[in-house]
């Protein structure tokens, strides 16, 4: 769009108390770009061009997330619930990938290597039974993970200290 991108129309939306679910369509993703759309409230964050049913799937969990407001309070403990099933180092990854961290960056900061991270990832999303990143995103959002600051305070200043 010109002038625009979608995420300064999410973020006009929120400051006119606009509540509506967001579905974010770019022909220019990453997952930073994800994890910010998804942390301001998208229901779905899709690449174009864009598969039908993927299109088509959004569309019905965007019609859902307005029937369901009410259940938001449960997919937050069920959310928790799924989380803690998760070993204290998946947790770990879970939260640096809400946080919009690449992978490289999570390794650093939990002093661990790259290969390390992506075994993390995938077993947490096994464990969790989880086939797509959004989805991942959706269980961490619900469960309060993905703050920057606690992030910093955790693992960045604290880890780079213990290394020095």
């Amino acid at each position: 769009m010109p002038g625009i991108d979608g995420l300064e129309v999410q973020a006009r939306m929120a400051r006119e108390g606009l509540d509506f679910p967001v579905i974010m369509l770019t022909g220019h993703g990453d997952v930073p770009l994800s994890v910010r759309a998804m942390k301001a409230g998208a229901v779905d964050f899709l690449e174009k061009p864009c598969d039908r049913i993927k299109l088509l799937a959004a569309v019905r969990t965007a019609f859902k997330f307005l029937d369901d407001r009410a259940t938001r309070d449960q997919d937050e403990l069920i959310s928790k619930t799924r989380i803690a099933a998760l070993t204290s180092r998946e947790r770990q990854v879970l939260d640096g990938l809400a946080c919009g961290y690449p992978n490289k960056t999570i390794a650093f900061d939990l002093g661990i290597s790259v290969r390390t991270v992506e075994v993390y990832r995938a077993n947490l999303m096994a464990k969790l039974d989880l086939t797509n990143f959004a989805d991942t995103l959706r269980v961490a959002f619900a469960a309060g993970l993905g703050s920057d600051e606690a992030w910093q305070r955790t693992y960045r200043l604290s880890e780079r200290a213990n290394r020095s």
